[in-house]
């Protein structure tokens, strides 16, 4: 199965939940091109560019499909695409939080793709959120072993890394319309694990209004496959989610996994 990041996130940021899901199934993380330790491009970039060089690099990798894909927020398009253009190397999909082709339909107009790009931090913001954002990483990464905890605490504070998260963060209405202008997901098993925590981080009508919106978004998205299922998250908010709730995260791959066996 493949991990494919959300965001600002890097294929080790899941390296928790990954080391459980490789004592049952082979287990892959990576970075896109632009991100992460991989080579920079310009960003940001079609979900076909990003799904086409996720099936080449499988297959130059020697990883035989098909694949489950465990994708998290920005992941779940380009997982969308990688299903739309070969589905038939695609066993099963496991959505992290994941943003959805439909997103704009049922989350509050200023939650929208669109004003979700304009409202992000920039660099200059991103600067001065630095201690900030470098104390949380530090708390996430802390049972991460150090060899691994340290590089990548220090990568993630670079000003590089910093500019590849703003520029991905681009263009996300643009992508939603790619999605929208392709079929449906292959009838493989699905489930969405749908974080329901209340982000302290938004104001509080706004963040109950997109919990409510994901909860229909994800119900929607389980109910298009004969085997889909939706399992509620309450305990933990959309970032936090392979970090708080690692339990939840590899049972759900586990469950599609066995589904993918059986079908």
């Amino acid at each position: 199965m493949v991990f494919l990041p959300g965001a600002s996130a890097v294929g080790l940021d899941y390296f928790g939940v990954q080391q459980e899901v490789s004592r049952f199934t082979t287990a892959v993380v990576y970075d896109r091109a632009g991100t992460g330790y991989s080579d920079p491009v310009p960003l940001p970039r079609t979900a076909a560019a990003v799904a086409t060089e996720l099936h080449e690099l499988l297959n130059a990798q020697g990883v035989a499909g098909p694949y489950v894909l465990a994708a998290h927020s920005l992941g779940g398009f380009y997982a969308y695409r990688f299903a739309q253009l070969y589905p038939q190397d695609v066993a099963g999909l496991v959505w992290l939080d994941a943003l959805h082709r439909d997103w704009d339909d049922f989350m509050p107009a200023a939650a929208g793709l669109a004003e979700a790009e304009r409202m992000a931090p920039g660099l200059e913001q991103l600067e001065q959120m630095r201690p900030a954002l470098h104390a949380m990483r530090v708390e996430l990464l802390a049972d991460y072993p150090e060899h691994v905890r340290e590089p990548l605490i220090a990568a993630k504070g670079s000003d590089e890394w910093l500019r590849s998260g703003v520029a991905e963060r681009g263009g996300l209405a643009d992508r939603a319309a790619e999605l929208r202008a392709g079929p449906g997901l292959p009838d493989v098993p699905v489930i969405a694990l749908t974080v329901s925590g209340i982000d302290p981080a938004l104001s509080a009508g706004l963040a109950h209004e997109m919990v409510e919106g994901r909860k229909r978004l994800d119900a929607a998205l389980v109910s298009t496959v004969s085997q889909g299922e939706q399992r509620l998250v309450p305990d933990t908010f959309h970032h936090r989610l392979c970090f708080d709730r690692p339990d939840a995260v590899v049972q759900a791959i586990r469950d599609v996994v066995d589904r993918a066996g059986r079908t």
